[in-house]
């Protein structure tokens, strides 16, 4: 129940363009509607940075990462079969029919769809997010929900909470935008299993000045965890002074292709072209914040 409701409160603050902070199969995330510009400023700013380095995308389905990109490449579709849900993003050519303003992407989105229950569960409500390291720049990137708060603090309305991620490596991140893949960043996915897919990878001593998306948002996912459990608490920033909050304890994620891992990909919204109308309010989008929740259940003011 508290899932739900946790879930309910971060889509419904999404789509006020609001910023909230979410569980991943890497680290806990600072995310925000991916279509709507003021909440992405929002984010940049939030976290102390321009937009030099514009965030990466996360879907909860491969048909919503293939609206997003106007061209997968020669490899880009064998390597979602090999390596999604998982750590791997990917940066690709944009579809330039999407109304977004991520940053100074060159034209380029890195997206990738995580292997996390929450998260996936969370991106078929609200659609494609773009979604951070949840920190400071410069500093580490927070593990639970409460290293989060310490950093952002009221900059995020809604936090869920799925207990402690674990020790590990970032996402490795490949750019198909050129004729042959190139590997941006080594991370949990080791370069040799990419070679087995895609043959021949150029690595940075072979190619420094590519044109891939070179500001990417490096900070972000970076650490593997296994899945959180399956509770989730729901946090709101100004915990009352003195208050402390457990974490709870992380369970193993279900492996990939069980029941439950991935939610029906027909049920994400998608993405908004050029010349759609934006997706309307809900009718609470003026009503203040809720009021904060605790670990065990009981309500204080936001502020208090």
């Amino acid at each position: 129940m508290e899932r739900t409701r946790g879930i309910a409160e971060a889509v419904s603050a999404v789509r006020r363009g609001e910023l909230i902070v979410l569980p991943t199969d890497t680290v806990y995330g600072v995310a925000a509607d991916a279509f709507t510009p003021p909440a992405v400023t929002a984010l940049l700013d939030a976290k102390g940075r321009g937009r030099e380095m514009p965030p990466p995308v996360l879907v909860g389905s491969v048909r919503a990462a293939t609206a997003l990109v106007d061209d997968l490449g020669t490899y880009g579709q064998d390597l979602i079969d090999e390596f999604w849900p998982g750590a791997l993003t990917l940066v690709c050519r944009a579809n330039p029919n999407l109304m977004w303003d991520l940053g100074e992407t060159k034209g380029t989105v890195a997206v990738r769809m995580p292997m996390h229950e929450l998260a996936v569960e969370l991106l078929k409500e609200t659609g494609p997010l773009a979604v951070s390291s949840a920190n400071l720049s410069g500093q580490a990137a927070a593990r639970n929900a409460v290293d989060a708060e310490k950093m952002l603090g009221d900059a995020v309305s809604v936090y869920l909470d799925a207990g402690e991620s674990g020790p590990g490596d970032p996402s490795t991140i490949v750019d198909l935008t050129g004729s042959i893949p190139r590997l941006l960043r080594a991370g949990a996915i080791p370069e040799y299993k990419i070679r087995t897919v895609v043959g021949v990878l150029l690595i940075e001593e072979d190619e420094p000045d590519g044109d891939g998306q070179d500001g990417l948002d490096a900070e972000n996912e970076s650490a593997e965890a296994p899945e959180a459990a399956s509770r989730v608490e729901l946090r709101k920033p100004s915990l009352s002074e003195g208050e402390t909050t457990e974490t709870p304890d992380a369970q193993p994620e279900p492996a990939p292709g069980t029941a439950g891992d991935v939610p029906d990909p027909q049920s994400e919204p998608a993405p908004r072209a050029a010349g759609d109308a934006p997706d309307p309010l809900p009718e609470d989008s003026a009503a203040p914040a809720g009021p904060s929740l605790t670990k065990d259940g009981e309500s204080q003011p936001k502020n208090a």
